[in-house]
């Protein structure tokens, strides 16, 4: 009996033993996989915090950039309204400039338009004087932007080859003078033309010289026997280079022998009229 109960509690140990064991083994395995899930969970975590910690510095380095680009932003504002400004202020002075222009042309222009008046009543005159013991082809006056020109023939005037003036030249000239003197605003340019016919004599050298003898010639009668103030007075000579028709013909050649006799404003009161200005 003894035998038998010390053989059931041995068995029972053994059992137990085995039992023991077999659950340590199983606890140890668990221990295993929780340590090893542990682990993983820290790893995860861990690479979790670095992923955030890099999304965060990336959010803080676009808030950094927002808040650059709105000061950017923010410049560039103040900066177009003080251009939109300064444009606007610039368009203002352009348009004030332009009507100032604007006035000054139509002065200007009213101005002109009222010498022309002058002049246009001034060549009226002149034909007038001068129609009588005179045909057209002789004696021509016409106005032209302000200037009156008066060309006289020849063969009213000189001599051919000559720069003396003839006694019948002097009844043209007075009348011209006359109406000269009643213009004192007025400068007077006195040109010499010759045919293409050379010439060369002991008083006369060639065309030039003709031509500015002759011119010079009428501005002494003007001054000395009619009393024009010579300040006034400009001579010039054209040769034969301004041709008014062909040199082949005796009538084209008569035709380019002749005096004119420019009546224009003065060039300071010219410029003096510029110079005014329109408030």
């Amino acid at each position: 009996m003894k035998k038998i109960a010390v053989l059931l509690v041995l068995t029972s140990l053994v059992l137990s033993s085995c039992v023991s064991n077999k659950k340590y083994a199983e606890l140890e395995g668990n221990y295993s996989k929780k340590n090893q899930e542990l682990v993983d969970t820290k790893a995860e975590l861990m690479k979790c915090q670095v992923e955030n910690e890099s999304k965060i510095a990336a959010l803080n380095q676009q808030v950094l950039d927002l808040r650059s680009d709105k000061a950017k932003t923010l410049e560039y504002v103040d900066n177009l309204t003080v251009l939109s400004k300064s444009a606007s202020d610039n368009i203002k002075e352009t348009l004030t400039q332009m009507g100032k222009k604007d006035e000054y042309i139509k002065y200007i222009q009213k101005a002109v338009s009222k010498k022309d008046s002058i002049n246009l009543a001034l060549g009226f005159k002149l034909k007038s004087v001068l129609k009588d013991g005179f045909t057209d082809e002789d004696i021509q006056v016409s106005v032209e932007k302000t200037v009156v020109y008066i060309s006289i023939a020849d063969k009213l005037l000189f001599k051919s080859g000559s720069s003396t003036i003839s006694a019948n030249a002097k009844t043209v000239l007075g009348k011209v003078a006359e109406v000269i003197a009643a213009q004192p605003n007025l400068e007077v340019m006195v040109e010499g033309y010759t045919d293409n016919k050379p010439i060369n004599t002991n008083c006369v050298q060639d065309n030039w010289d003709l031509s500015v003898s002759r011119a010079t010639s009428v501005i002494r009668v003007l001054h000395n026997d009619f009393k024009i103030n010579p300040a006034r007075l400009v001579a010039a000579g054209r040769s034969e280079y301004t041709p008014l028709e062909s040199n082949d013909t005796v009538e084209g050649r008569a035709r380019n022998r002749r005096t004119r006799i420019v009546l224009m404003p003065k060039l300071d009161q010219f410029f003096e009229l510029l110079e005014q200005k329109v408030d």
